[in-house]
């Protein structure tokens, strides 16, 4: 049991740290509802990692679509998901929903 310790203290200490990871990285949320995705305007830090949480909450399939970014996520009605941004140099991304090309429309600023 004894040699043991040392395992399982290195081991909360890296699971310590991965959830110290998870709780400096910003969170910012995004709802589509039927080609209309709100915000409209993420603005999120340059340089820093950051998740985005997807909420379809219309009648119709969704997605966010970034070429820029390369990121693509379709969601069905009602359904939710997330997309996890490397460090990203300050700017404008644009974002679209290729199902509601008129309406869906967005940017993701970096500052």
């Amino acid at each position: 049991m004894k040699a043991l310790r040392p395992l399982l203290a290195a081991l909360c200490f890296s699971l310590l740290s991965l959830a110290a990871s998870a709780e400096d990285m910003p969170v910012f949320k995004l709802e589509i509802k039927d080609g209309i995705f709100k915000p409209a305007r993420l603005v999120v830090p340059a340089g820093k990692k950051f998740k985005v949480e997807v909420m379809n909450t219309g009648k119709t399939p969704a997605e966010f679509e970034s070429t820029p970014l390369r990121k693509e996520k379709v969601l069905g009605p009602g359904a939710e998901s997330f997309l996890v941004f490397q460090p990203l140099s300050p700017g404008e991304y644009k974002f679209f929903d290729e199902f509601h090309m008129k309406t869906g429309q967005g940017v993701i600023v970096a500052k």
